[in-house]
This record gives structure tokens, sequence and C-alpha cells, in this order.
């Protein structure tokens, strides 16, 4: 069965619809999927089984991407076109069944979205593929030792970064002799463009429990690397889907961005909001969507630390 995925060009988005992939891959006999998505987004899909091909979609002026995809896809005729991007291209291809994700009115989270498409309920958890040589790696990054507490400090806009000196705050509050992780070490990852907005929090944890993953460390490597921290906490993006979808403890750091529709998905996965609610927050990101400044600033360490030690707690 010939099967068209159109996915998203965002890591974060990806992720969350990364299950629709394995539930197709798992569930519909002989199927062979073509999945487009941005490049970011490819190497996700280095160890999924059941994928045929992976068409780039290289974002050009006038919306060309599109033109380029359905030149690689119209000479098929597909069993399933999957849709996540609403987009000409699966209108304009021959296919025997289209599906299209459509934004629900309401509180409606991204992956309850994705499971409408094909009406899966409940919706499927997002998935992230890991190979022998992924889990190799992670343990020559993090060899077994002391638990380990993984921070992402980066974020796509500044507006939705917390501030370094809280995270370290945080870090040391947690591994304290008293914390829920006494003596634990600290993993920093995130790309490399993401190490000046990092280096007051490594600054300030102790170097022989300092992990500083920083230099642009493969993202499957570094899934493989949070799947055997303790925690991991994060600003919204990205890295908190992956953390949340290798099943680690997760909790999301969440301000101007809605919560209710991002927020990391999981069993063990939870958030925390900023004291001033989304609600406020998303007129002055709208004002200025340039913003420098941070949004984060109403968060205060002790909410954060209270919300890790329960996640923990409620571990399963």
């Amino acid at each position: 069965m010939k099967i068209l995925f159109i996915g998203n060009d965002r890591i974060g988005d990806f992720i969350l619809a990364s299950g629709l992939i394995a539930h197709l891959t798992e569930t519909v006999p002989g199927a062979r999927l073509t999945v487009a998505c941005g490049r970011s987004c490819i190497p996700l899909l280095a160890e999924a089984p059941g994928i045929e091909r992976i068409l780039p979609l290289v974002k050009r002026r006038h919306h060309r991407h599109w033109l380029d995809l359905w030149r690689q896809v119209a000479g098929t005729r597909w069993d399933l076109v999957v849709d996540l991007r609403n987009s000409a291209v699966s209108r304009l291809v021959l296919a025997r069944a289209v599906r299209r994700l459509r934004r629900m009115p309401g509180r409606v989270h991204r992956v309850e979205e994705v499971g409408r498409v094909l009406g899966v309920d409940p919706p499927p958890p997002p998935r992230i593929w890991l190979g022998p040589a992924q889990r190799a790696r992670a343990v020559e990054l993090v060899p077994d030792g002391p638990p380990v507490l993984a921070l992402g400090t980066g974020a796509t806009h500044r507006h939705k970064q917390w501030d370094p000196e809280r995270f370290a705050e945080l870090a040391l509050r947690l591994t304290a002799p008293d914390g829920p992780l006494p003596g634990g070490r600290v993993a920093v990852l995130g790309a490399p463009n993401e190490r000046p907005s990092a280096e007051p929090l490594l600054a300030l944890v102790p170097a022989d429990r300092r992990l500083d993953l920083l230099d642009g460390v493969p993202i499957l490597d570094a899934a493989a690397v949070i799947e055997r921290a303790a925690l991991y906490v994060g600003n919204d993006n990205g890295q908190m889907h992956l953390a949340a979808a290798v099943g680690t403890p997760t909790l999301g750091l969440f301000g101007p961005t809605p919560a209710f529709h991002y927020r990391p998905w999981g069993t063990n996965a939870g958030f925390v909001q900023t004291d001033r609610p989304y609600e406020q927050l998303r007129p002055i990101l709208e004002a200025d969507p340039e913003a420098s400044e941070s949004l984060m600033g109403s968060l205060p360490v002790e909410k954060v630390v209270r919300a890790a030690e329960a996640l923990l707690a409620g571990v399963r």
C-alpha cells in the first residue's frame, strides 16, 4: 500500500505527529511510506521501519517548494495521502483516499488533532526510533553513574527562554543532598548556537557534575542520552518533545505559548506555566513578534522545583 505522508518542517511538530507514522507502519498491511518533511526532521527517521522514501521540503520563495514536491509525487497513484500541512499537493495528486489535518476549536492538544486525521482514539503517542548505535553512543557520552538531570535552555525564540541563572539554581537544588536527585550530574543539551545562552548555567554547575553536550550531538544520539536521564527540564522546543517521546520524565516550561496545545505528551510528562498566564503574555508577543526579551520572567525557581518533585514522585 503506497502512502504519502506530508509532515512538518519543525522538529517539535514533527515529533508530535510521529505516532501517526508508527500507527501506519504497524497497522496497515504492506504499508510503504513516502515521507515529505523539513530537512531538520529527516534524521529522526533514520531508524524508523517501513519508510520507503524521504523527500526534503526545502522552503522556497512564493511557496515553490510545494511545486517541487508535486513534481516528485504526481506520477504515482497513491492508496492514501496523509497531509498534515493541508497543502495543495494533496488536492492535485491521484489518490484513493486523502486525509488532512484541520485545526480543532477549543483547548485541543496537537497530538489529539493529529490522531483525528485518521480517527485514531486514543491518539497514537509520539515515537522516536532508536537503534543500538545511538544507545551505545549515549553510554559513551553519559557513562553509568549518579542520576542525570538533563536541561534544555534553548528555544526558537528568546521570548520562550527561561533565564540560565534560574536553570542553574534549579539544577543545584534538585541535585543537592536533600534534593530528589542527590549528587546527580547535570547534562546540558542543545545546538551549538545555543551555547551563549547556556554559558551562565555551565559556569555555575560544579565541573565534576557537569556534562556539556552543546557541540552538535546528532539528534538521535541526544535522544538516547536523554533516555538515560532521570529527569528532563526545558523550554518549549523540539528537544522537550524529544525527551517526552523517549519516555523520560519531562517537565516543560511555558509562558507565551499555549501549553494546552503544545505541552509535552506522555505518561511521565508535565508542564509548569509562568505566573502571568498565556492569555496575558500572548498579546505582548503579538505586538512585537521579534521580541528580544524573555517573557518567562514570572516563572520562579521555587515553582519549577515543586513541579519537578511532584513529577518525579508520580513517575510510573
